[in-house]
């Protein structure tokens, strides 16, 4: 996982929103079966750290220790048509 002080310094590049670790429920979400990022392209990859907005709504994958903090290709945790 990324350095405790490097996390303080990243945002969403979206709303500026501080990010914090993905837990492993979240991570789970991010995985699911048909889960797409936000360009709705397939996530392609077990995604097994990220980084999540402050309001919990998207998930920013880390891939080879990477964060991929691109709008496009963040993770949508809550569906907005299922109200979750």
């Amino acid at each position: 996982m990324l350095h405790s002080d490097l996390l303080a310094l990243l945002c969403c590049p979206e709303t500026h929103q501080p990010l914090r670790a993905a837990n492993t429920d979240e991570l789970a979400l991010a995985n699911r079966e048909g889960a797409v990022n936000r360009a709705g392209r397939p996530i392609g990859r077990l995604t097994t750290e990220g980084l999540v907005r402050e309001d919990g709504e998207v998930l920013y994958p880390i891939w080879d220790e990477i964060p991929c903090l691109l709008i496009e290709e963040g993770i949508l945790l809550r569906s907005s048509s299922t109200g979750s």
